[in-house]
C-alpha cells in the first residue's frame, strides 16, 4: 500500500550547491517542466475549482429538471444559461479558493512531511466538501419556497434565524439531510486524501508557488471585474435568468444591494416634474390641496354621504392566493368560507398585492403607498410618525391595535406599528392556555381570532370604537395545525394549511356573530401576497392577484366590484365607503371615485416595480431600464411592446415621488397646527 511518508522527491540540496547552481537549477525545472507544478501542490487549488464548478453545475441541472417546460428551453437558451452559469461558477469557484490557495502558498515545504498536516488538510477538504453540498441542498429548498436563487430574503434570514433555524427543523427532516451531506461529504475527502498527500508534498519553490497564487488571484478579480449580476438580463424567461445564476453570488449582490436608492438606480425626472405629477395622481379622485406648495402633499378628502361609525376589523391572510379560490377556478374546495363571502361581500375580483413579502402588504395597506425599490418601509429606518390608516381612525376617536400570531419583532413589525398609531398585541400577550397549536412563526389562526374576540370584548365594554388589523401565520411552512379541524391531516403541505386557514376564518366570523359589536362592524378580508410569486415574466401578473371581500351583512350590501385595486387603494377605498372626510396623504386612491379607466396597480419584486394601467404594464429596473409588456386579461399573461412616453412618465413620477416624500420625510403625520 502506498505510504506517502515514505516517499521523498529528489531535489538538488543547496547546501552542497553553489547558490547560483541552484537557481538555474529551479528556473531550468521550471522551464522543462512547464505546468508540472500546476499538478503539483498547487494542484489541490485546481482540484478544489474543479470540484466546486461541478457542485455548482449539477445544482443547476438538478433545479432546471424541476422547472421543466416553464423556462421555454430552445438551444439559445440552454447555452445562454449554460454560458453564464459557467460564468459565475468559475469566478465564485475561484475566489472561494483564494484563501486555500494563499496558504498553500505560504506553507513552508518541511511542514508538508508532518501528518498533523495532512490531517488538517483532510479536514479542511472534508469542511470544503460539507459547504458545497450544503450549499446545494440550501438552494434546492429555498427554490422550492421561492423559486429563486438566494436573493434578498435569504439575506434578510440572517437576523431572523431563530425563525428560519425553527422553520428548517420543523419543515424537514433537518437532522437526516446534515447527516447526509456530512456522511458524503466525509466520502468524498476520504476519497480524495491519497491524491491531496501526494500533491501536497510534490516540491514546489516558493517563488513558482508565490506565481501560481498570482495567476490565480488576477484570474479571479478579473472575472469579477468581468461577470456582473446584469449579465443575464438578456435572458427574456425569468426562470432561466435565476437558472443562469449563481447562489452565492446573488447571495453577495443581494446583501450588497439589500437597500436601493431610487435616484441611483432607477430612470428619474426633474423634481419640480415629479411632485407635479405626483401632486396630480394624489388629487385624481376630486380632493383639495391644502397649499400651493408642491412639497406639501396634503390633501382634504370630502365624504360623499353620511358618516358611518362602525369598528373596522382588517383580517389580512397569510399567503391567500386567489388562486387557490374555487371562484378562480381552483377546483380543489380549498376555500369554502372565502368562496361564500363573494356572495355575502362587496367582493373586488381585479386585487393585486403590492409585492411578494408580509411587509409589502403590511406597508401598501397602512400607509396607502407605491412598493418603493428596497426594503419595505416597515423594516426601514426613520418610519416613526408617518401619515397611516390608524392616523385617520385615532382622529376620530377610534382605539387602533394591531395583532398578530408570532413575535412582532419579526420584521420590524412591533416598532414600525407601535410607532405609528397602532397598540400592538402579539403572541407574548397569548394566554397559554388559549393556544392549541403553535410553530415557529406563530400561533394557530383560531388562537389568534380568540385573542382578537378578547380584545374586542374589552373595547365594547369600555365604549371605545376599534379598529383592528390581524395577521394572521397559518397558511406557512411548515403547514401544521390543530387536529381534527380540516378533511387534511397536518403537514401534508400547502393545500392543507390553505384549508385550515379557511375554515379559522370562517370559525372566526361564526363566533364573532354571537358578539354585541357584531352587527357594527366591517370586516376587511385580504392577502398580504400570493404563496408564490414565480413564473416566466419578471412580475407575473397572475401572481399577484389576491382576494378583497369586505363584509358587512348589516352595513354594506353585497355586490361584485370588477375594477382594478391595488392594496395601496385599500385604507381610501374603505374610508370611502364609510363616508368620511379626512385630511390625508395617501397616494392610494377611493377607486369609487377614481374616473372609469384611471384605475392602475402598482406591483413589485424587491428590485423590479411595475405600474399597471389599462392593458400595460411599465417595468421599471436597476441601471435605468425601462419595459413595457401588454397584458391580456383573459390570461394574465403579457408580452413585450414599445413603451409609450405619458405612461413612462407616469410611473416614475409616482416610483420616484414616493421615495423622495419618504426620504425627505413628507409623509409624516398631519398634524393640528397644519
Amino acid at each position: 500500500m502506498f505510504n506517502p511518508y515514505s516517499v521523498r522527491t529528489l531535489h538538488v540540496s543547496p547546501r552542497h550547491t553553489p547558490s547560483s547552481t541552484v537557481q538555474a537549477i529551479e528556473i531550468m525545472k521550471l522551464v522543462y517542466n512547464g505546468f508540472h507544478y500546476s499538478t503539483g501542490r498547487y494542484g489541490l487549488v485546481l482540484d478544489g475549482v474543479l470540484i466546486t464548478v461541478l457542485v455548482f453545475a449539477l445544482t443547476r441541472l438538478a433545479l432546471a429538471l424541476r422547472v421543466g417546460g416553464e423556462a421555454d428551453w430552445t438551444i439559445e437558451t440552454f447555452a445562454g444559461v449554460a454560458a453564464l452559469g459557467l460564468g459565475y461558477d468559475l469566478t465564485i469557484a475561484l475566489l472561494m479558493t483564494l484563501p486555500f490557495g494563499l496558504w498553500l502558498t505560504l506553507l513552508p515545504e518541511r511542514w508538508t512531511w508532518f501528518r498533523t498536516t495532512s490531517l488538517l488538510m483532510g479536514l479542511a477538504v472534508a469542511i470544503g466538501f460539507f459547504a458545497l453540498l450544503f450549499n446545494a441542498a440550501a438552494e434546492w429548498l429555498f427554490w422550492g419556497e421561492f423559486s429563486s436563487r438566494f436573493n434578498f430574503i435569504a439575506v434578510d434570514y440572517l437576523i431572523y434565524t431563530n425563525e428560519v433555524i425553527g422553520n428548517i427543523r420543523e419543515s424537514y427532516p433537518a437532522g437526516w439531510i446534515l447527516g447526509g451531506i456530512g456522511g458524503l461529504a466525509l466520502l468524498g475527502a476520504g476519497a480524495a486524501y491519497p491524491r491531496m498527500v501526494r500533491r501536497l508534498t510534490s516540491a514546489a519553490p516558493l517563488p513558482v508557488r508565490l506565481t501560481e497564487f498570482a495567476v490565480h488571484a488576477l484570474l479571479a478579480f478579473g472575472l469579477l471585474v468581468v461577470v456582473s449580476g446584469d449579465a443575464r438580463e438578456g435572458l427574456q424567461n425569468a426562470y432561466a435568468r435565476e437558472l443562469a445564476g449563481n447562489g452565492p453570488f446573488e447571495f453577495v449582490r443581494a446583501f450588497k444591494n439589500n437597500e436601493l436608492e431610487y435616484a441611483r438606480f432607477y430612470r428619474t425626472l426633474p423634481e419640480e416634474t415629479v411632485y407635479t405629477r405626483l401632486r396630480e395622481e394624489m388629487l385624481l379622485t376630486g380632493g383639495e390641496s391644502l397649499s400651493a406648495d408642491l412639497h406639501d402633499l396634503r390633501y382634504r378628502v370630502t365624504a360623499q354621504g353620511p358618516e358611518l361609525r362602525p369598528n373596522v376589523v382588517v383580517v389580512m391572510l397569510e399567503s391567500m392566493s386567489a388562486d387557490f379560490m374555487a371562484t378562480f377556478g381552483n377546483p380543489r374546495h380549498l376555500t369554502p368560507t372565502l368562496d361564500r363571502l363573494t356572495g355575502e361581500s362587496l367582493f373586488f375580483s381585479r386585487t393585486f398585492a403590492a409585492g411578494t413579502r408580509t411587509v409589502r402588504g403590511l406597508e401598501a395597506l397602512t400607509l396607502a403607498l407605491p412598493p418603493t425599490p428596497g426594503n419595505a418601509i416597515v423594516r426601514r429606518p426613520q418610519n416613526q410618525h408617518l401619515f397611516s390608516l390608524a392616523s385617520v381612525f385615532n382622529a376620530k376617536g377610534y382605539a387602533s391595535a394591531f395583532l398578530y400570531g408570532g413575535y412582532g419583532y419579526f420584521d420590524n413589525m412591533n416598532a414600525f406599528f407601535g410607532d405609528n398609531g397602532y397598540t400592538v398585541i402579539d403572541r407574548l400577550a397569548v394566554d397559554p392556555g388559549n393556544i392549541h397549536h403553535e410553530t415557529i412563526w406563530g400561533i394557530a389562526d383560531e388562537d389568534l381570532y380568540t385573542q382578537a374576540l378578547e380584545t374586542f370584548d374589552a373595547y365594547q365594554v369600555a365604549g371605545q370604537p376599534f379598529f383592528a388589523h390581524l395577521m394572521t401565520t397559518s397558511n406557512h411552512r411548515p403547514y401544521t395545525y390543530p387536529e381534527d379541524r380540516i378533511d387534511i391531516p397536518s403537514k401534508t403541505g400547502r393545500d392543507g394549511a390553505v384549508k385550515y386557514a379557511d375554515w379559522a376564518l370562517g370559525d372566526f366570523l361564526q363566533r364573532a356573530a354571537g358578539h354585541p359589536w357584531f352587527d357594527n362592524t366591517v370586516f376587511v378580508i385580504v392577502a398580504d401576497h400570493q404563496a408564490s410569486a414565480a413564473g416566466k415574466t419578471d412580475l407575473p401578473l397572475a401572481r399577484y392577484r389576491i382576494p378583497l371581500l369586505i363584509y358587512a351583512p348589516k352595513l354594506i350590501p353585497p355586490e361584485r366590484n370588477d375594477r382594478l385595486i391595488a392594496q395601496m387603494d385599500i385604507a381610501p377605498t374603505l374610508l370611502g365607503l364609510l363616508h368620511w372626510s379626512y385630511d390625508s396623504k395617501f397616494i392610494g386612491h377611493d377607486v369609487n371615485r377614481l374616473p372609469p379607466g384611471q384605475e392602475h396597480a402598482l406591483i413589485s419584486t424587491y428590485q423590479t416595480v411595475g405600474y399597471l394601467e389599462h392593458d400595460r404594464l411599465i417595468i421599471l429596473e436597476p441601471g435605468q431600464r425601462v419595459r413595457a409588456e401588454a397584458v391580456n386579461w383573459d390570461t394574465l399573461t403579457t408580452r413585450p411592446i414599445t413603451a409609450d412616453p405619458d405612461a413612462v412618465e407616469e410611473a416614475i413620477s409616482i416610483y420616484q415621488g414616493a421615495s423622495l416624500a419618504f426620504k425627505t420625510g413628507l409623509l409624516g403625520e398631519i398634524s393640528a397646527a397644519q
